[in-house]
Formats: C-alpha cells, structure tokens, sequence
C-alpha cells in the first residue's frame, strides 16, 4: 500500500482537555496505515474535549516520564484549548517534543489547532512556515514562525493545520511524512571567497 506505515510507532501526546476529533481521527488514520498509535501522557487516564464539554476518557499506554523521542518514528500534538495549556508548562513535555528535532532526529511531527502551544514553549517554531487555530496566530509570529492561512502546512517534517475542518489533509500528510520517514537539515560549508574578488558596483 502506497501509504503504509507498518512497523512505524506515533506517539500521540496529550493531557485532559484534548480535542476529542484531533485525537481520534489521527489515530484511526496511523492505524489503518499499519502503523502503531502510542498515548503519551503525564497522567494514567485522560479526558477528551467535545462539543463543548468533556467528552470520552481514555487509558495511558506510556508515561510521559518514561517516554523517549528516539523509539518513536513521529509525534502527533492533537489541539483542544485546556490539553496544550497544560503540556506546554510541563518540562517533561517540553524535552519529549525537543527529541523529535535536531540534527540528529528531524522526525515528523504534527500539531493541530491549539497545538503548537507546545511548540510555541519548546522553542521550536522560529522561522517555521505554520498554520494554527486563528486565536493563536500571534502567538506563532511572535515566537518567529511564518503563520499562513492554509489547512494544512508541511515545513521540514513539521506539520500543522487549523481546526477540525482540516482533520482529512492533516491525516493525509501526517501519513506521508511518517512514510517518508527523517528530514534531515542540509549544512552547507561557506565557501571562501578569493581576497581579489570584489563585489560589482
């Protein structure tokens, strides 16, 4: 299958408060595609947000204090306002997520709607083309990302999107990417520039 994942593990990491759709519709999609859909949380059992009111709780596979970036080949940051409010205080959070880039990981990752909250406080968004929920685009752009108006935005790896709407292209490229596997940053070398050459008038 074209967009099989198999043998890939995502891990999904969430708190209480997480939107119950951008849970759920990225789980379905990594494990229809073979892969292995992981829940990471600082707590043992979660809650969902929906239509306005808490919704459907849900049982940890791993602690967030046991997890590590590098036995998962990606990460999915589902929105919801109260679940990225409290990841993005959490440390523990805030170095899981730092595992997935860097020169030596550039694993795909993926944030929905509130989302890149995280990010925002893991120091990851300086000069990434992203997309959000509209209530947290200054927060992208003061924190340096280049924030469009897309419904879903691919940079290096780093997938984003606005809202609920966008769930089936975010599903999409959160599979694509996974496939695809590590994006690493190319390093170029400066070339030296011979002391008789001089720029032209």
């Amino acid at each position: 299958m074209k967009n099989s994942i198999t043998g890939k593990r995502v891990a999904i990491l969430v708190d209480n408060g997480f939107e119950h759709s951008e849970f759920m519709e990225p789980m379905k999609a990594i494990k229809e595609a073979g892969g292995e859909a992981v829940i990471v949380s600082p707590k043992e059992k979660v809650k969902s947000w929906k239509s306005g009111n808490w919704g459907e709780e849900f049982t940890v596979d791993l602690q967030l204090k046991e997890a590590k970036a590098e036995d998962f080949d990606g990460l999915v940051l589902p929105g919801g306002v109260i679940n990225p409010d409290l990841l993005r205080i959490n440390e523990d959070a805030l170095e899981f997520v730092r595992g997935f880039f860097g020169e030596e990981a550039q694993k795909p990752v993926a944030a929905i709607c509130h989302g890149p909250w995280t990010l925002i406080n893991a120091g990851l968004v300086k000069d990434r083309k992203m997309t959000s929920y509209e209530s947290i685009k200054m927060d992208l752009m003061n924190a340096g990302a280049k924030w469009v108006d897309e419904k879903v935005v691919v940079d290096k790896g780093l997938i984003t999107s606005r809202n609920p709407d966008d769930l089936p292209a975010f599903c999409s490229k959160v599979i694509e990417e996974i496939r695809e596997g590590r994006h690493r940053v190319e390093t170029h070398k400066t070339k030296e520039i011979p002391a008789n050459a001089h720029p032209k008038s």
